[in-house]
């Protein structure tokens, strides 16, 4: 069996070692559970402008600034907290995409209090299961869907910030939503 370091990944995957274990252990695996499709919402509209490494290198620092991202606790940050959040130097310091963590924390738990369950809302758009795709190569995978510019309008519709359609693409992407691993790489057999 090849080790971690001599199987063929994904092109957009480099030899960091924090980037191969998400893409080999997170990416493209489906993911349900609400809390951590709040995050993955939010840390993908961290993104915005950047690449996925830089981000995944401040998950830590986010989850502790953002309170683990626990929507109930975001929605109380005010004007003091925005400012503090401005000088830590661990996460992207937007005024905002700092402002978009605390609005979507509200559209959030907005959603969940007036309609139930935000995993079956996201996950509608792929009619409950996986789209796997069959990739032969980077250049071939879409930046956006029909499935991802719907959600990115309905997001938008329900309050929520730095949700468009290109984010919420690497959003389904990231949580298993479609599986876009190509051809050549270990994961797509593994589907």
């Amino acid at each position: 069996m090849p080790s971690p370091i001599d199987k063929t990944r994904c092109a957009w995957c480099t030899d960091d070692p924090l980037y191969i274990d998400y893409h080999d252990n997170e990416w493209g695996i489906p993911l349900r559970d609400e809390h951590k499709l709040f995050e993955m919402l939010n840390l993908e509209g961290q993104q915005a402008g950047l690449n996925w490494l830089t981000i995944l290198k401040k998950r830590e620092a986010y989850r502790k600034a953002f309170k683990q991202f626990d929507a109930k606790k975001i929605i109380t940050f005010n004007e003091n907290h925005i400012t503090k959040l401005l000088k830590n130097e661990a996460i992207i310091r937007n005024r905002l995409k700092i402002k978009a963590i605390i609005t979507n924390a509200k559209a959030y738990t907005a959603y969940i209090k007036n309609h139930g369950s935000f995993t079956d809302f996201l996950w509608h758009y792929t009619d409950n299961k996986t789209i796997n795709n069959h990739w032969d190569q980077l250049s071939d995978i879409p930046t956006f869907t029909e499935q991802s510019e719907k959600m990115a309008k309905d997001l938008k519709k329900l309050g929520f910030s730095f949700v468009g359609k290109t984010i919420c693409y690497a959003f389904m992407q990231a949580v298993g939503m479609v599986n876009d691993h190509t051809r050549d790489c270990f994961r797509y057999s593994l589907r």
